[in-house]
């Protein structure tokens, strides 16, 4: 599997992590967040392969995350509910994500990255 590069074009961080991705030389497929949101089983996939808790999924600094109250709600949703709500919308996604054949890390930190990549 090659490496997937989900990102918001716009978004200040995903520039910094698409120029770091390039500087390094790291070939990938990039994937625009709001035109094509992961579906309720990549993300299944992805959560489950990273380890991480799935409230790390959401974009908590978001318009759409504080809009719909996120942060009270959360808590009292099943997983399969979290899952649905995240794909409905790719806004609601904590981004970039990096999804690779053995890591999947959603934010950007150069050094988890680093490591993922290597």
């Amino acid at each position: 599997m090659s490496t997937l590069f989900i990102e918001y074009p716009k978004c200040t961080t995903c520039k910094k992590a698409r120029k770091w991705l390039e500087d390094k030389g790291v070939p990938f497929e990039s994937r625009h967040i709001a035109e094509q949101a992961p579906t309720a089983e990549e993300l299944r996939g992805w959560w489950k392969s990273s380890g991480l808790p799935l409230r790390r999924f959401f974009n908590t600094c978001g318009m759409k995350y504080r809009e719909l109250g996120l942060a009270a709600k959360l808590p009292t949703m099943s997983e399969d509910e979290m899952l649905q709500l995240l794909s409905s919308d790719g806004m609601l996604v904590k981004r970039p994500l990096l999804v690779t054949s053995s890591a999947v890390i959603p934010g950007f930190k150069a050094e988890a990255w680093e490591d993922a990549l290597h």
